[in-house]
């Protein structure tokens, strides 16, 4: 079995799933993933989005005994096995999380809030629920996280929201997608028509339900405009030319008392498998924190990945 590299999380290996685990740059350690679109569906389209094959739709309805079967053994294999010294590198055998995140849009599958209530049974059995026992594990530095990465779109929906709450009993956190705050970026980035009010409206009741943070992808693109002088437009290089309005929208978040837990800021670890693939330019971490500090000013905790 081959081995874990933070420049490539494959789906589908060892004969799982919905399964896969990680070892991952922002989560510092082991991720297990939990992917609920095995059918490579998402309703959002992001520019660098590294799923081969991506297609629009909904996540399907889930294999609930099966999922519970997979998450079961691999998290026995982690725990009491041989995952950690056989499958990841010396310097990342920590279990960090739980994360559902994989081929799409998670909270688009019918049995979502059912898979969040399936991840709960199966932490349960295994005593990571308890603070007092919850690292007895020597792969375990602090009780484990789950995390739902998202783009947040159907945080509307009544059994959306009823998922996010069972994930909040769970030590439980979104990573709730940000990349810019205009109807334009949101076409631009994610191929999405929803519209930014609707995302933000869906930011603030996910902050409202469990812990939430804002994720957002920042990079260049290659084919971006110019400035008069020749020279990129470093506002239209990055998030789409609305660095301005997204910090003006975090601040206006804040000041609405949305309990924002942080902002998680990257950029492009691994290749898009998007048409836009070729013009996107991965930011260095030089040019990610005066962005970071922008957003610390605003009093938030802020991670920077490259």
């Amino acid at each position: 079995m081959a081995r874990l590299q933070t420049n490539d999380h494959p789906r589908y290996q060892d004969g799982l799933k919905y399964i896969y685990p990680v070892v991952s740059r922002r989560a510092g350690g082991v991720s297990v993933g939990v992917n609920l679109n095995p059918n490579d569906a998402c309703n959002w389209r992001c520019v660098y989005c590294q799923v081969p094959g991506l297609k629009a739709g909904k996540g399907p309805a889930i294999d609930l005994e099966r999922l519970e079967h997979e998450l079961d053994a691999m998290l026995r294999d982690l725990l009491d096995g041989d995952f950690m010294e056989t499958r990841v590198p010396a310097e990342a055998r920590r279990f960090n999380d739980i994360a559902i995140s994989g081929n799409g849009e998670s909270t688009s599958s019918p049995d979502f809030a059912d898979a969040i209530a399936v991840v709960g049974r199966v932490m349960d059995r295994f005593g990571l629920l308890d603070s007092d026992t919850a690292t007895q594990s020597q792969w375990l530095r602090e009780p484990l996280k789950v995390v739902l990465i998202t783009n947040g779109s159907m945080v509307h929906k009544p059994d959306v929201q009823a998922g996010l709450k069972q994930l909040a009993k769970l030590n439980g956190e979104v990573w709730f997608k940000l990349d810019g705050a205009s109807d334009a970026a949101l076409l631009l980035i994610n191929n999405s028509a929803l519209g930014i009010e609707r995302q933000l409206a869906n930011l603030r009741t996910a902050a409202s339900l469990c812990p939430t943070f804002i994720q957002t992808a920042a990079f260049r693109r290659s084919d971006a405009p110019t400035s008069p002088d020749g020279s990129p437009d470093a506002e239209a290089e990055v998030m789409a030319g609305t660095l301005d309005g997204y910090v003006d929208a975090v601040r206006a978040l804040l000041d609405g008392g949305t309990p924002l837990k942080g902002v998680h800021l990257y950029s492009l670890a691994r290749p898009s498998y998007q048409p836009e693939a070729s013009v996107l330019i991965p930011l260095k971490r030089a040019e990610l924190d005066p962005i970071a500090e922008r957003l610390r000013a605003l009093g938030l905790f802020v991670t920077v990945n490259e």
